[in-house]
C-alpha cells in the first residue's frame, strides 16, 4: 500500500547534470598523452580551456546552437540577393571563444616544438560540446597548407585566416578582423569521385578564373571563402572563390538550400551554384587533387581526434550515471557486468585518444623528419578509418548503458548519437580511407616503407603483438588481394599502432589488456568481455575523474 506522503513532485535514484567541470583536468589519458609526447607546454592553456568547455554557459551554448538550427536567407524582403546563414547567438559565442582562444591558428602560430599537438588537444576538449561549429574551425586550420602553395595568395589571406579574432560579418574579407574557410568538392554525379566533377573554370589571366556549375555539398556556406575544385583544359584544379570580389561586389556564388541532415545540426551545410564566380587558381591547372589534399589530409586529422573527443564525452555520461544509479542494491558502476562493459568502452576510448594524439605527434615530428612525414602522411588515413568507425560502435552501447535517460531529448546523448557518424563520412568514408592507404602503398614506396619499419621496430613488445604483426605482414604479402582485404589490412594497422603507443606510455596492465582483447585469437565482438576483472575501475577512472558531485 502506496504511502499517504508520497511525493509526486520529486524524483528519485536520478543523477546530477554534468557542467562546471574541466575536461581537461579530469581526463588522465589526454594529459599522459600530451606529456609523452611533449606538448607538456599547452598544459597550462588546456587547464584553462577545459575549465571553459566545462561549463554551464559552453555546455548550454551546445545545446541553443542545435536547437535553433542555422537559417538560409537568399534574398532580403525587397528581392534582393542575399546568400546569408543567419545563426543563433550561442553558435556565435563558441566560435569567438574557440577562435580567441587559438583553436584553429596555434599549430601555425607558435614557434614551439608540438604545435599541432597543442592543436589537437584545444580541438578535442572543443568538439565535446558541440559538433557542428568544428567544422568552420577545423577547416580554417586545414587551408593554411593550401594557401601557402601560392605566395601572392598567402601573402594576403593568412594574416586574416591566422586572426585570433572572430568576424561574423558579412563583408568584404579585406574589411575584416578575421576569417574563416569552407570546402566544396563534391558534385550529385560524382560523390567522392571528385573527377567526375562538372564545373569549369575559364581563365581571365593572372591566375583569375570564371567558374560555373554546383557543389551538392557545401562545407560551412557562412564563410568568407572556399577552397573549391573545376576542370579546366588541363584537368581538375583548385580554387579560392571568396564571398565578395576584390571589387567589394558580391561574388556570383548562389545558395540554393541547406542540407537537412541526420546530425552536425548546428553547421550550416549547403547546395550552392557558381554563375562565372570570381576564383583565383591555387597552384598549377591539372592539380587540384594534389593541392587541396593538404587540406583534407589535415581535416582527416581532426577528424581522428574529433571521434575520439566524442566517445571520451559520451563515457563521461555513462560513468558518472553508473556512479549514481542504483539498481538492485548496488551502484551501477559495482555491477560486474556493467563494470566490465564500461571498462571495455573506456579501453577503446583510450587506444582512441593515444592514436588521435600520436597523429598530431607525427605532424609534428614531420617538419623536421622525412621519415615521420611519410608514416604520418599513411598513418593519418589508417587513423581516420579507424577511429571514426569505432566511434559509431561506442556511442549506441553508451547509450545502452544509460538507458532511456540517455534517449531523451534533454540529453546530451543523442546529439552525440547523432553526430558522430559525420567524421566517418566526411573527406571519405571508410572504403576511400582504406585504398587512400593501399594507393600510398603503391605510389610512394617512401610511405609504406616507413610504416613497416615502425612495426619493426615494434617486435619485442609484447607476444600477442608479435602474432599480430606477423599476421599483418602475411597478409601485406598478396597484392593481388590488396583492394579486396584492405579493410582487414587497415583494421590491422590500426589495432597495430594502438597497441604499440599503448604499450610505451599507458600502465603496463592497461596496454597488456588491449593486446589480449584487441589482438588476440579470442577477440569478442562485443563490448563487455574482458577477462581481468581486477584492474577495470583503473580503466575506467582514466577516462574520466569527475569527483566534484557529493
Amino acid at each position: 500500500m502506496l504511502s499517504s506522503g508520497f511525493d509526486f513532485q520529486k524524483s528519485i535514484n536520478q543523477v546530477p547534470v554534468i557542467e562546471d567541470y574541466n575536461s581537461f583536468t579530469t581526463h588522465e589519458v589526454l594529459q599522459d598523452a600530451v606529456n609523452a609526447y611533449g606538448g607538456s607546454w599547452i598544459n597550462e592553456q588546456a587547464t584553462a580551456f577545459g575549465k571553459i568547455m566545462g561549463s554551464h554557459p559552453m555546455q548550454e551554448a551546445g545545446n541553443l546552437a542545435n536547437k535553433n538550427l542555422p537559417v538560409l536567407k537568399t534574398h532580403d524582403r525587397f528581392g534582393n540577393r542575399l546568400d546569408v546563414v543567419e545563426f543563433h547567438p550561442a553558435y556565435h559565442e563558441m566560435m569567438e571563444v574557440s577562435i580567441r582562444h587559438q583553436v584553429h591558428s596555434i599549430a601555425w602560430t607558435s614557434n614551439r616544438s608540438g604545435a599541432y599537438l597543442a592543436h589537437s588537444v584545444l580541438a578535442y576538449l572543443k568538439q565535446q560540446i558541440d559538433e557542428g561549429s568544428s567544422c568552420p574551425l577545423t577547416m580554417t586550420f586545414a587551408v593554411v597548407p593550401s594557401l601557402k602553395i601560392v605566395a601572392d595568395i598567402a601573402e594576403e589571406w593568412l594574416p586574416l585566416v591566422l586572426s585570433n579574432e572572430y568576424d561574423a560579418r558579412h563583408i568584404p574579407y579585406f574589411d575584416k578582423k578575421g576569417v574563416t574557410f569552407g570546402m566544396a568538392m563534391t558534385e550529385p554525379q560524382g560523390g567522392s569521385d571528385v573527377r567526375a566533377n562538372l564545373t569549369f573554370a575559364k581563365p581571365m589571366g593572372h591566375g583569375i578564373y570564371k567558374i560555373t556549375g554546383r557543389k551538392w555539398f557545401c562545407s560551412a556556406p557562412m564563410s568568407d571563402a572556399f577552397l573549391i575544385l573545376a576542370q579546366t583544359d588541363k584537368g581538375l584544379s583548385c580554387f579560392l572563390v571568396p564571398r565578395f570580389t576584390l571589387e567589394g561586389e558580391k561574388n556570383k556564388l548562389y545558395f540554393q538550400r541547406l542540407k537537412d541532415k541526420l546530425g552536425n545540426k548546428s553547421n550550416a551545410s549547403g547546395e550552392v551554384e557558381f554563375h562565372e564566380a570570381w576564383g583565383k587558381i591555387i597552384g598549377d591547372e591539372g592539380r587540384g587533387v594534389a593541392n587541396i589534399m593538404e587540406m583534407v589530409r589535415h581535416t582527416r586529422l581532426d577528424c581522428a581526434i574529433g571521434s575520439a573527443a566524442t566517445m571520451q564525452r559520451a563515457l563521461t555520461e555513462v560513468i558518472h550515471h553508473c556512479n549514481y544509479r542504483s539498481v538492485f542494491g548496488k551502484k551501477l558502476i559495482d555491477q560486474p557486468l556493467m563494470k566490465n562493459v564500461l571498462a571495455d568502452l573506456c579501453l577503446e576510448s583510450e587506444a582512441a585518444t593515444t592514436l588521435a594524439m600520436r597523429l598530431a605527434k607525427g605532424f609534428d615530428d614531420a617538419i623536421f623528419d622525412e621519415e615521420a612525414m611519410h608514416f604520418t602522411r599513411i598513418a593519418t588515413a589508417i587513423g581516420k578509418f579507424w577511429n571514426t568507425k569505432r566511434a559509431v560502435l561506442v556511442l549506441g552501447e553508451a547509450l545502452e548503458c544509460i538507458g532511456g535517460n540517455g534517449y531523451v531529448e534533454e540529453s546530451i546523448m543523442p546529439r552525440l548519437y547523432r553526430d558522430v557518424p559525420v567524421n566517418a563520412i566526411w573527406e571519405g568514408s571508410g572504403n576511400i580511407q582504406a585504398l587512400d592507404v593501399l594507393r600510398a602503398m603503391h605510389k610512394e614506396p617512401a610511405s609504406k616503407e616507413a610504416l613497416m619499419n615502425y612495426f619493426r621496430k615494434a617486435k619485442g613488445l609484447d607476444p600477442t603483438l608479435d602474432l599480430h604483426l606477423a599476421d599483418l605482414q602475411q597478409l601485406m604479402t598478396n597484392p593481388a588481394a590488396y583492394e579486396f582485404n584492405a579493410r582487414i589490412m587497415v583494421e590491422k594497422m590500426a589495432l597495430a599502432i594502438q597497441a604499440i603507443e599503448l604499450i610505451q606510455i599507458a600502465p603496463p596492465s592497461i596496454a597488456q589488456l588491449f593486446c589480449e582483447s584487441r589482438l588476440s585469437e579470442k577477440r569478442n565482438l562485443t563490448w563487455g568481455t574482458l577477462a581481468h576483472e581486477n584492474i577495470l575501475h583503473e580503466v575506467i577512472n582514466r577516462i574520466s575523474l569527475i569527483k566534484k558531485y557529493d
